[in-house]
């Protein structure tokens, strides 16, 4: 398993991903949304596995004013924009491979096992 985990250091549901792969003795690459967006590869890999761009994004996100903007903008816009505003992502986003989650999914993890 190659696990990376998406997220930010005071969310907690990226503490709890954090600590259920810790608990299992997996090891994982954290990656803080708050310093480091995904990369185009790493956020088509995810968009694919999770169904679409508007899984990824947080309508409750602290950022309402970005949020409101990305959502009017034109759909081949909202790509650019969500890549440069990493706060409007749902956290975490827990990826192994070619498969993603977006949140605290345990029961999906374990089938990754």
């Amino acid at each position: 398993m190659n696990i990376q985990i998406f997220g930010r250091t005071k969310c907690f549901d990226t503490k709890k991903a954090q600590r259920y792969f810790k608990e299992r003795g997996v090891k994982f690459q954290f990656i803080d949304l708050s310093q480091k967006g995904l990369s185009k590869g790493e956020y088509q890999s995810v968009k694919q596995a999770v169904g679409g761009m508007e899984q990824l994004v947080d309508p409750k996100t602290k950022d309402q004013q970005t949020y409101l903007l990305w959502k009017y903008l034109a759909k081949e816009d909202q790509e650019e924009k969500l890549l440069d505003n990493p706060q409007l992502y749902k956290t975490p986003i827990v990826r192994n491979g070619k498969n993603a989650t977006i949140g605290y999914q345990p029961d999906v993890w374990k089938i990754w096992e």
